[in-house]
């Protein structure tokens, strides 16, 4: 079986997380580049104000749900097929954090962040999957993981187990779906300025990080993400599966010591 991915244009994606931050950029640059998206959040509110402004008419159906619930995600992927007969791409975005020293960690937030984090992209990704492998054309898979993946970040265990979890589920995911003729690829953002983020985090602290964390001197923003999923969704990306991106403006390329960081002044 080849391994090129001839996928038509325009692209059905199937994305999650779709309402807010990452997720809504990209759908929007999907949608932008004129694909028809399944936009599935838990967040019904949110949602219909994310639908509002896209005003996309036939190509967004919006679809309340949670990641959790295998039965949500199934009925989801039954209605982009029944729509559109294919799922081209999926954005497996959907994700929470929070912060918490480890001798704090609740149990209860624990299992949260791992259901939804973890669970909930197996959950999508194997539905998705099932899919794709009766297609002839197979399809692309991105996951969202993180550079807390990589590079853990004091206060986040919960966050970083789940993160590394995906990089490899990732890999594996890749190794077993290739003669479906279906990537899968991960994409591991640094420090992005999103809702989650700024709920978090204090102004200072993000100034803090901009300037003494991040050699390329600035946070990330959302559509820098959304970029690198429009690129590994793409034939320019056919080539590549099993890869994990990184989009953290030079982070973890070294030892966190900027250039001039030391002497201070």
């Amino acid at each position: 079986m080849s391994n090129r991915t001839d996928l038509k244009v325009p692209k059905i994606l199937f994305a999650t997380g779709a309402a807010r931050g990452l997720g809504k950029a990209i759908v929007e640059r999907f949608l932008r580049d004129g694909s028809s998206v399944l936009a599935f959040d838990n967040n019904a509110e949110n949602l219909a104000a994310a639908e509002s402004e896209w005003a996309p008419g036939e190509r967004v159906l919006s679809v309340v749900g949670d990641v959790r619930q295998r039965t949500d995600v199934q009925a989801a992927v039954d209605r982009a097929v029944a729509r559109w007969g294919r799922i081209d791409v999926l954005a497996n975005v959907a994700g929470v954090a929070r912060e918490d020293h480890f001798l704090e960690i609740d149990p209860a937030d624990w299992q949260r962040i791992i259901d939804i984090n973890l669970t909930g992209v197996f959950n999508v990704a194997q539905a998705v999957a099932r899919q794709m492998a009766t297609q002839k054309s197979g399809g692309v898979i991105v996951n969202m993981a993180s550079k807390n993946g990589i590079a853990a970040e004091v206060k986040y265990a919960h966050y970083n187990a789940t993160k590394a979890g995906v990089i490899l589920l990732t890999k594996t995911m890749a190794l077993d779906l290739a003669d479906y003729n279906i990537r899968v690829n991960a994409v591991a953002p640094g420090y992005i300025l999103t809702p989650m983020a700024a709920e978090i985090d204090p102004s200072e602290f993000m100034d803090f990080y901009r300037e003494r964390l991040i050699p390329l001197n600035r946070l990330g923003r959302p559509e820098d993400v959304a970029g690198v999923f429009a690129f590994l969704a793409s034939d320019d990306a056919q080539f590549i599966t099993g890869h994990t991106l990184v989009i953290d403006g030079g982070q973890t390329s070294g030892d966190g010591r900027k250039l001039g960081a030391y002497p201070p002044g």
